[in-house]
């Protein structure tokens, strides 16, 4: 079957599966890890091109601060920790999103990460912290309206891709495959413009949970999908 070529995820049940072992909620998010890991490895494995996670939205501030700094302070351990094997793995890591509410040093950590593995090409995993997908789209209506004052571009002349190109996904391709564990049926503000036409998979699994066959499960899904974009069956929308 063709893989798709980028698959977004939002990773969800961290907090509650750490309450079902009556352990405090950042215990959930550090057991989250391992599955982060499994994504990427099944995704070179599988010749995806792209991954995007969903790690701390625009929302997650409002959180209890001892969890926010719990996860801060994993955030950091994490990224000294798998940097290395990233980087000889060839993969390229970003961050997407907004990243002044964060601890100068982790800042300073996220930049030179990207830097460090800014040529790396067998996956693009892309890091959503501190993002919002209706924050994303102001922001990118900025950008483009800073091009309009400067007479670089006429608003008449504004194009869905020059917008798509302003988003903070703008130099990749749309993700193909939507992933969301821990039961919920909602997207939650993540990639609002870029999630127009993906396919939308949703299971039960609490991400700690979240192992090979339940990725495998969601290829497979994938793969049962005819993807039309808005034409009809007779038109020949392609299949996944």
């Amino acid at each position: 079957m063709t893989p798709p070529r980028h698959i977004a995820i939002i990773m969800d049940g961290n907090g509650r599966w750490a309450r079902a072992r009556g352990l405090p909620r950042h215990a959930g998010h550090k057991e989250g890890v391992e599955p982060v890991r499994m994504s990427i490895r099944e995704c070179v494995r599988n010749g995806v091109e792209a991954l995007t996670v969903f790690a701390f939205s625009s929302e997650n501030w409002g959180r209890p601060n001892e969890e926010v700094s719990a996860l801060m302070g994993l955030f950091v351990e994490a990224l000294d920790r798998e940097v290395d094997e990233l980087h000889a793995n060839g993969v390229r890591l970003s961050f997407i999103g907004d990243r002044q509410g964060f601890p100068l040093r982790l800042q300073s950590r996220m930049t030179a990460t990207e830097q460090r593995t800014a040529g790396n090409t067998k996956l693009r995993l892309q890091v959503a912290v501190g993002y919002g997908g209706r924050w994303d789209i102001v922001n990118a209506a900025r950008t483009v309206a800073a091009r309009c004052n400067t007479g670089a571009l006429r608003p008449a002349d504004i194009t869905v891709e020059d917008f798509g190109a302003a988003l903070q996904l703008g130099d990749l391709p749309d993700p193909d495959l939507f992933i969301r564990t821990g039961g919920e049926r909602r997207i939650s503000n993540f990639l609002l413009w870029n999630l127009a036409y993906t396919e939308l998979y949703f299971c039960d699994a609490l991400w700690p949970d979240f192992n090979v066959q339940e990725f495998d499960a969601a290829l497979a899904f994938f793969a049962s999908r005819q993807r039309r974009y808005g034409l009809t069956e007779v038109q020949g929308g392609d299949a996944a």
